[in-house]
């Protein structure tokens, strides 16, 4: 079993999945992170030099050699689930999926201010940050909700009372499906 957190850029993945993974005594892995060790070069610039399509090939690897292991909390790509294949892992019952989710003025507030933006989270489209974030969200949003076993909102929430929500729908789900 893993458990997978997906959801858009900044609704606290990666935050969320460290601390969860503490608890549980888990390994966390950050599959963009992952993809970035593997290529040997930022996002932004596998983006800059190969293009989107290229870092989703690279992005279905990572998730395809995870999914071999058990035992992981993991932050996914915000993009994580335009692919079918990624689709089918997260929706796999031996999995918990968890959809981190935040308003889009947080998701941009939390954008503006993080250092690791311009690294990690290249322009997905050519429109102003707040309309990327609205049209990239109404797109992926069906995908989300439809490989979820649970959604959290993250705006108010503390990680801590989240990591708690998630660790208490594992527990339920065991008692269920494993």
């Amino acid at each position: 079993m893993n458990i997978y957190l997906i959801g858009y850029r900044c609704t606290g993945k990666t935050s969320v999945g460290q601390e969860l993974a503490e608890k549980l005594d888990w390994r966390f892995i950050d599959t963009d992170q992952a993809i970035v060790e593997t290529a040997g070069m930022s996002i932004s610039k596998i983006v800059e030099q190969n293009g989107w399509p290229f870092f989703r090939q690279l992005e279905k690897q990572v998730f395809v050699d995870l999914n071999k292991r058990a035992g992981l909390v993991v932050a996914t790509g915000g993009g994580v689930i335009l692919d079918s294949h990624n689709r089918s892992v997260l929706k796999d019952p031996e999995n918990l999926t968890v959809w981190l989710r935040a308003s889009i003025q947080t998701i941009y507030t939390r954008l503006k201010n993080d250092r690791q933006t311009s690294e990690f989270r290249p322009s997905l489209t050519d429109s102003p940050l707040l309309r990327e974030i609205s049209e990239t969200l109404a797109e992926r949003n069906p995908y989300y909700e439809s490989t979820m076993d649970v959604a959290v909102d993250t705006d108010q929430q503390p990680v801590g009372k989240i990591c708690a929500l998630i660790i208490q729908e594992a527990t339920n789900a065991r008692k269920h499906n494993w």
